[in-house]
């Protein structure tokens, strides 16, 4: 286990986000601790991607702050971002892992053995010289978590990990996910799938329009829900 990260808690103070006269983020007031995953759920267009770039440091609020460990101008070494479609370089496997452990400045001498190490944690062992481009969906996805664990990060965002992936490809990312929280790691994910959320999360943030609805730990969030919009998501009724 790793010590907790610098980084945390991540507070959300008063945070507005617009995007032209789009409010995309409304007033939010929350934390992220260190523990067990946190899963944000909620519709289309809730604010779940943009609550998580917010947090990566990738948007700057309009209004309010956000701090990590207490700063306000954390540069994000040791935070890391999967896109929901990330993108494959035109290199192998390996070499995706080598350009993003170059860029994370880890020393040559460790590229091999690290490599190694991350192919196995992903479950990739003897693809290492296949294209990037050339893998299923699901591997890479694995390959795009491989490649933010290069950074040794103690904050990993996920924007919709198993989007559009088979229920084998999704088994194999959500198992990476649990050992990557059990190694330390605090992961914080968006997810459509409230199953995913029952098997992941820790605890539980309910977005829509912009608005944290409810905040809970996955049990008494999902057995009982205080607001009539997270009960009203919890039975699989559409919130507009």
């Amino acid at each position: 286990m790793r010590s907790a990260s610098s980084d945390l808690p991540i507070r959300f103070d008063a945070v507005t986000v617009r995007s032209g006269a789009v409010i995309m983020l409304d007033c939010l007031d929350v934390q992220i601790e260190a523990g067990a995953p946190t899963v944000l759920i909620g519709p289309n267009g809730s604010g779940k991607t943009t609550f998580l770039r917010t947090a990566m440091g990738l948007i700057a609020p309009s209004e309010g702050r956000v701090t990590w460990g207490g700063a306000e101008s954390a540069p994000p070494l040791r935070r890391a971002f999967v896109f929901q479609r990330p993108a494959m370089l035109r290199r192998s496997v390996q070499g995706n892992l080598r350009y993003a452990l170059i860029a994370a400045q880890v020393p040559r001498a460790r590229h091999e053995t690290r490599i190694g190490e991350l192919l196995a944690l992903v479950g990739l062992d003897g693809l290492g010289r296949r294209p990037a481009r050339r893998l299923s969906g699901g591997e890479q996805q694995r390959l795009a978590l491989a490649r933010a664990l290069a950074r040794d990060p103690a904050v990993l965002f996920l924007d919709e990990p198993t989007a559009s992936l088979d229920p084998a490809a999704t088994k194999a990312i959500e198992d990476i996910i649990r050992a990557i929280a059990a190694s330390g790691i605090k992961v914080v994910m968006s997810t459509h799938d409230l199953g995913e959320a029952k098997r992941l999360a820790g605890d539980i943030v309910l977005l829509h329009r912009g608005c944290i609805v409810e905040r809970a730990g996955v049990r008494e969030f999902l057995t009982a829900p205080r607001t009539a919009a997270a009960r009203a998501f919890v039975a699989g009724e559409l919130l507009v």
